[in-house]
Order: structure tokens, then sequence, then C-alpha cells
């Protein structure tokens, strides 16, 4: 029992006064290993920093799903064990372990002195535990708990960087232990093993006490070694590639403080310790911490003290002069709450000195002070990486859980109450859960590759859902040829009523020469927004174009009710611009924006082919839509106007972009919908009489495929939208392409993914059943570069979707697949034009403007880089300038209304 009132305690503090830490020099610690945190994973600063932050390239915790037979050695400890592990998901997860000890030499100078001898050994245990255990002819997956610090490139291979504890063996710095173990089990016929990952037993233990609580995030070993892991964000990892997810760092703290930065702390008990070590000036934090060393460093401390005439009456014996004579089983005996004085003296009996009852209760308090100071200072740098952890979870309280192994943390009678309160007075905003481990290091090892194993598995699966997306340069020039066959279909006489591009005249015959002038009103009518505009155009010196607008809303019944109904609703909202704007009275020229497949007789005349884009309205197809709005409008009779030009989105955007650029022969809209236009060579355009001059035609290319020509790369998902939609078996690549479509093909492959297993635990949620819940905004947002993963899920969550950290990055995949293949098949089409283009003209090189517009395009983190990526490798022989369109399908008609003027006036004079 430890009696205060004894004089030899305060003695004893002040004698070791510089190992016993305030709060305060333990909060500066722990500010200092944050320091050395960062310095470790940064780049240029990993190269001199102490604490190594190794990347252990295991990137997921268990999720309880893991199954199979595993086997798993571990090496690094005072024995060599050799383990068989049983996972099992039967509704309820368990495991089974069983074990076998096998010694290892301490003799550094024993057979073991070279590496291969030590992995022929490793083997050998390997082969006999397996003939035990009846395992021979088995294959089994083999993880390999190794605990010394290895650099890693990959989850199965690693390069030991230095030996520590009492472990030194020649010829093994450098060298890749993985394979060094393969080619031992090589040479052992009769067994067939497949090593699958190197972990070091702070991860092993992570992954054990993982298994039973998903909390844990936090490794820590206090034992013979010390040394901590956790999971942190990869996009702070500067020397792994990638920013998605987490992986286990595995820190290597038993370094901090070989620089120096731990000098001041350092006692001379300390530095006498370090220089009779096997690896002096290395693993200085390790030797004020782990169990090898603590025994030590009593022994110096009580030696001094005897010397010093402090205690024994000044005599030392011969065993308290011996290096290793006290050891951390002793300490820890001595510390015993009720017979720690007995046994105290019964210790240093045995070490032949004759202590008096005031020298065993000063021994005991110098056994509390060394280690209650390594209590402390491994509580200081394990707050700071819960206090990194929460940080980087933007949280400002955490719950987590911190798995721990290690003899002197498991048998020390006070250790980890002391840590776990120290813990808790450094991090009051961590609510920590202290979960002891279970023979991590095995367990660990055959749980980290019962993890690989299990993902490798969903790799292998989720590749496969998402093969068919991925494109080949073969099948885009396929797709580009097919292209380029439908559009000379639509323009050819005898093949235009079956095609299926549609290749409309629009009847605009001319780009802007920068001579229009005047005021013009615009109506644009393309979606779930109808605008009004009035648009000023001035030439001459002081070109410019000006603009007034105003937004309505269409409801979705006038969307699907009837076609007057809609008319009506449209003329209405006419009326209130013209009224807002002051200018009911003049008779103004007017285009009309209609991004409907319309078939056009002249500029002024449009009939819809057929609704596209949710609309339904009855009574319009095979109607003039110009005629249906003069209805309309005399309907109302209140306003007249002079209806010039019926303009579909894709003429306009080209026509703006024209209006900036004469080079400019093509608009594209990549959008909610997708479209082309181009000016073709009347002669090329056999429906339309003459063959002077050059026509816009509007290809309407969403309709590309409808007769089955690129059935081979439509993917299941594409047919579960199409025969979702409202036009089923209509407008197939534009259901490929376009914004409207692509969330719901995301949607679909979730579902899937889902339905095997591989994402949100199997379970289909309510949210996830409905159609048209993933926003093509959605899949932007989830695809940008600047998205760290933490909000990917609060995306996900918005949504009604739980996901954990791995199910963002394959949502994250999914999403980058289905969009990336739009773009690609986007390009292929586009070459089609850009290749015609250039035919015709009979040019080697051709340089042309496309004018684009469209939220996907703009939007979009990646799409605009691929589409231009795959124009330009499609056809390589056209220099394609992409130029972004502002507002094509308002200002763009109100050009269109002025050209037609301009050529009208022409025609008259």
């Amino acid at each position: 029992m430890l009696l205060s009132h004894s004089p030899s305690i305060p003695r004893v503090d002040r004698y070791l006064y510089h190992m016993r830490l305030s709060d305060d020099v333990l909060l500066d610690v722990m500010a200092r290993f944050q320091a050395e945190m960062v310095k470790g994973l940064g780049k240029d600063t990993n190269p001199t920093a102490t604490v190594k932050m190794l990347p252990t390239f295991v990137r997921s915790l268990p999720d309880g799903s893991e199954k199979g037979d595993f086997l798993a050695v571990d090496l690094g400890g005072s024995q060599f064990r050799a383990h068989q592990v049983k996972v099992s998901d039967d509704g309820k997860q368990s495991s089974q372990l069983e074990s076998k000890f096998y010694p290892t030499p301490k003799d550094p100078d024993s057979v073991l002195s070279f590496l291969m001898q030590l992995f022929d050994y490793v083997a050998d245990c390997l082969l006999d535990f397996m003939e035990t255990k009846n395992l021979k002819h088995k294959k089994l997956p083999l993880g390999f708990t190794f605990s010394f610090p290895c650099k890693q490139t990959k989850l199965e291979e690693g390069v030991l960087l230095a030996w520590t504890k009492h472990f030194k063996v020649r010829g093994a710095q450098d060298t890749d232990v993985v394979s060094s173990l393969r080619k031992a089990l090589q040479k052992h016929k009769d067994i067939d093993l497949d090593v699958l990952a190197l972990v070091n037993d702070t991860v092993g233990t992570m992954m054990t006490c993982g298994y039973d609580d998903q909390r844990c995030e936090v490794g820590l070993i206090i034992g013979t070694g010390t040394n901590a892991c956790y999971m942190e964000e990869m996009r702070h990892i500067d020397l792994v590639e990638g920013d998605e997810g987490r992986m286990c760092i595995n820190t290597e703290w038993g370094a901090f403080g070989d620089d120096g930065a731990l000098d001041d702390l350092r006692t001379e008990f300390d530095r006498e310790l370090d220089l009779g070590s096997l690896n002096p000036g290395k693993q200085l934090f390790e030797k004020m911490i782990s169990s090898l060393y603590l025994g030590e460093l009593v022994r110096l401390i009580l030696l001094k003290m005897t010397k010093e005439g402090l205690l024994f009456n000044g005599k030392a014996s011969t065993a308290l002069l011996t290096k290793g004579k006290i050891e951390m089983k002793h300490v820890s005996a001595m510390e015993k709450y009720k017979e720690g004085l007995s046994n105290t003296k019964e210790i240093l009996t045995e070490l032949n000195l004759f202590p008096s009852e005031e020298d065993c209760i000063a021994v005991q308090h110098v056994c509390t002070i060394v280690s209650f100071r390594s209590a402390n200072l491994c509580a200081a740098a394990l707050a700071a990486i819960l206090t990194r952890l929460r940080e980087n979870k933007k949280l400002l309280r955490m719950r987590t859980t911190v798995g721990i192994d290690g003899g002197l943390y498991k048998t020390h009678p006070q250790y980890a109450k002391r840590l776990h309160k120290v813990v808790r007075r450094l991090v009051p905003n961590c609510d920590v859960r202290f979960l002891l481990s279970v023979s991590g290091s095995g367990k660990g090892a055959a749980m980290v590759t019962a993890v690989a194993y299990r993902l490798a598995a969903q790799r292998k699966q989720i590749d496969a859902a998402l093969a068919p997306f991925l494109l080949s340069l073969e099948t885009l020039r396929e797709v580009k040829n097919k292209m380029r066959t439908e559009l000379e279909y639509g323009l050819k006489r005898e093949t235009q009523a079956s095609a299926t591009v549609k290749m409309l005249p629009t009847y605009v015959c001319g780009t802007p020469d920068g001579t229009e002038k005047g005021k013009f009103l615009a109506l644009d009518l393309g979606g779930t927004n109808f605008r009004v505009l009035l648009v000023k155009i001035r030439s001459g010196r002081r070109r410019s174009v000006q603009m007034y607008n105003k937004i309505f809303a269409i409801p979705l019944e006038i969307m699907q009710g009837t076609g007057e109904e809609l008319f009506d609703h449209i003329v209405q909202c006419i009326a209130d611009f013209l009224e807002y704007m002051g200018i009911k009275g003049a008779r103004l020229p007017l285009g009309f924006t209609f991004s409907f497949p319309c078939r056009q007789a002249s500029i002024d005349k449009g009939t819809l082919v057929g609704w596209t884009k949710g609309f339904k309205a009855t009574d319009c197809e095979g109607e003039d839509v110009v005629d249906m709005l003069r209805e309309a409008i005399r309907r109302r009779n209140e306003f007249d106007l002079d209806i010039v030009a019926v303009v579909n989105d894709t003429v306009g955007t080209m026509m703006t972009c024209g209006y900036e650029d004469p080079n400019c022969e093509i608009g594209l809209i990549a959008g909610t919908g997708s479209n082309v236009c181009y000016m073709e060579d009347m002669k090329n355009i056999e429906i339309v009489e003459g063959n002077e001059g050059k026509m816009c035609i509007n290809t309407e290319w969403g309709g590309f495929g409808d007769n089955g020509c690129i059935d081979n790369i439509r993917t299941k998902y594409d047919k579960e939208v199409d025969e979702g939609s409202l036009n089923p078996g209509k407008q197939r690549y534009e259901k490929m392409t376009s914004g409207m479509y692509l969330g719901e093909i995301v949607r679909q492959i979730l579902i899937d993914l889902t339905k095997q297993g591989l994402l949100f635990r199997g379970q289909i949620s309510e949210s996830l059943r409905k159609r048209g819940i993933f926003e093509t905004k959605f899949l932007s947002q989830i695809e940008s570069d600047r998205l760290a993963l933490l909000q990917v899920r609060r995306i996900l969550q918005q949504l009604g979707l739980d996901s954990t950290c791995e199910d963002s990055i394959i949502v994250k995949e999914v999403c980058g697949a289905v969009s990336r293949r739009a773009a690609q098949l986007c390009g292929a089409g586009l070459a089609a034009i850009v290749e015609k283009k250039r035919e015709d003209r009979g040019v080697d090189h051709l340089q042309i403007t496309v004018g684009v517009d469209g939220t996907l395009y703009k939007l979009h983190p990646h799409f605009s880089r691929v589409l231009r990526e795959t124009v330009k490798e499609l056809a390589p022989q056209c220099d394609v300038t992409f130029m972004l369109s502002e507002d094509g399908s308002g200002k763009g008609a109100a050009l269109i209304t002025a050209v037609a003027k301009r050529l009208h006036n022409v025609g008259q004079k």
C-alpha cells in the first residue's frame, strides 16, 4: 500500500521532478505530436520527419460481411505465432481463432542472423501448423503481421525500414519482406498459400476491434514496443495517389523525438538508457514508454539514488549494477495495490539489497512515477490523433473507439486506468471507448486479409457492372461511322422518311454579318420554363445586343394538358411581358425558339414531329406551331405580332456564336436534351429545292439508334431507363448522352449494385426506388474534384441514402462511368459532323468553331474536357474550337429573326 505520509515520497518526488508531467506540458506534447503528424503526411516534409506516418494500404474496416478461412502469422513480439481464423457472416458475424506459439530466438547471433533463415524458419513453422490443423490440402489466403516499420506501396508488399525492439537480423533492410516469405514458402511444394496482406501489429489491433465495434478507427500497442495507427483522409496523404476515401496510417510514433523534439523532457536516465541500447539515438519516445525499457529506467534511477546515499544505506549490489536485472514484470508487481510493498521487499531482497521499509516505499514510488510518465506521454500522443480525427470529420464532439493491445497495458495493475483518465482530461470533446483487443496482431492480420478478400471480390463485381460503359476507341469509331451513315440517310429524298436522324431543314440560310439592327421579341419554349425577351440590336461601330427578359413557369398540368391550353398560357405570358415593358402597341418582329423536333416548310412554318422532354400536350403533333400561336393571339385579341421565324435552340446557339465568330457553323446543345445543327450545302439537301448557298440543318440526332444500329453498346440499365420513360424506344442516343437521363441511369446501376450487396449494406431505401430522384446536377456535384467524400456523403444523405465512406467512393465511380460515356458518345457524333464538313469542303485540314450551350456542358466538371478529347481523337484532321454560347435560345432567336428580315429585305429589293 502507498504510505503518503512517508518522508520517502516527497524526497522521490523532488528527485524525479522532471518525470512528473503537468497537464500543460502534456498539452504541449500533444501539439508537438500533431505538428509531427502533418510533417509525416506531407510529400516534401516526410523525408526529414521522424514520425514516418506510413501508408498501410488498408482502406476499409470490417463491415461484418467478411467470411471464409484465413491463416495469419505474427512476427515481432517475444513469440512467433501461427493462427487459423474462421470468419462467418451467417446472420450473426463471428470469428473463431486457433493458434500455436513458436519461440523466436532472443540471441541475435543465433541461426536467424540472416534474413532468409528467418523466413525459412517462419515457413517451417507454418508447415508444422498446417499439418497439425490438417490444412495442407487447402489453398488459403495468408495475412502476415510484421511488427516493424515497413514502407508499403501495396497491401501485399513492404520494405523493412529498420529493426526495432530487440531484433537485429543482417541483410534485411531495404528488402521486401513479403517476397522473402513467398520465396521461403515456395520451397514447400505441398502447401499453397497466397500472401494477401502485410500488416503492422497496430493495424491488426485496430482491425480486430473494428470487427466487433464499427466505430473503431484507432489502434494502439503498449507492450514490448509502442505504436499507434488511425484512419486518415486520403486527401491528406501526399505519399499515395488519389483523394478518395480513407487509409490507415501507421504512425510509427516510437521515433517521435529522434530529432531532438523531446530533449527538454528527457532526463539523464533516459539518455543513459539510450546509450546502452541496441539502437542509440533511435525510438526515443518508445524508450520512455514501452515495457522493454521501463524496468531498466527504474534500475538506473535506483542505482543513482543508491550511489548518492538515498537508498539501501548507499550500498549497491552486483545485481543492481547489472543491466536488465529489473524487468517490467517486477515493476508491475511492485505497483500492485495491496501486496505491492511486500512484493517490493521480496524483489529487492532477491537483488541482494537489504531494504528498509522506507526504501521499499521509495522504490515503489519510483516505479509509479516511471510508469505514470509512460501513460501520460502515451495519452498526449493519442489525444493528438483523436483531435486530428475529430477535425478531419469537422465535428464539435466525436464518439470513437480505440483498439488496444500490449502486455504493459494488459498486465500492469494501474496503467489502463491512468491512461484513460488522462486522455479524457486532454480531449474532453471526444467520447472514447477503449476496447481490449483479443489476439489482435494475429486475428487482425486475418481480418485485414478477409477485408482485402471481400474488397477484391466486390471490385470484380463493380468492374463487371461498369465494364459495358467503357468504350474502346474502336467502338467510338464505329459510332462515328454509323452516325455519318444516318446523317446521309436523313438528307436523301428516298430514305428521309425512314431515317432516325431526321435532318430537318430550318430555312435559316445565313449567319449574322454584323449589319443586323432593330428591336425584336423572342420566345423560348423548350423545358419547364418559358421566357419572353425583348432584344435590341445595334450595328456599326457601336455594335451591341441588349436584352430584357422575364421567366414564367409552365405547370405540369399545362405541359400535359391540351394544345389550346398550352398556347393560351404562352400568350398570357407574352401579354404580361409586353405590359411589364410598356410596349403593348408595337407590332414587333418575333422569333419563336421551339426546342422540339419540327418539320419546316419555310422559316415561319414548323410542324411538330413529336413531343420530347416530358411534354405531352394533346392535338399538337402534326400541327403548325406558328399557326397555333397566331390562333391563340387572335383568341386573346389584345395585341398583334409579326412572327418571322420558328427556331430550334440548337440553331439559336450556332447563331449567337456566329455573331461573335464567323467561323461558327455548328451548334451543339448538351443539357437536358442533346442535339446538333450545322450549315449544310444546299446541293446535299435533296428534300429542299435549289442548289445554291447553304442552309442550317437541325439534325435531331437524339433519335440516332432508334433503328437498333447502336444496340450493341446499350446496357441493361439503358434499356430499363428507356422502358420507364415517357417515350419508350425513341430518342435512344439522347437517353445515353443527355442530362435528363444520366441520373436515372446512375440510379438503375445503384439499385443493381445494392441488390448484389455492394452498396448501402444491401438495403434499397425508399428514396432509391423513386424515379428521377437522382438529378443530373447531383452528378455534377458528386464528380467535382473539389468535393471531399464527406460532402458526397452529405449529398447522398439529402437523397435519403445513408452511405459509408466506401459507398461514396463507389457512387462517385458510377457517376464518372456514366457521364464519361455520355461525353464520349456525344464526341463521336460530333466527330462525324466535322469530318463530313471537312470532306464536303475538300480540304485536308479544317478549322471550325462549334457553338455550345447546355447545363451538362457548362456545369459538369469533366464532360466538356472528355467531349473535346474525343473529337480530337476521332477527327484528327479537324481543328475544332468550342465556344460557349451566351443565351442561344433568346438572343439567338432574335438574331435569326434579324438575319431573316435582312435577307427578306435584300430579296425584295
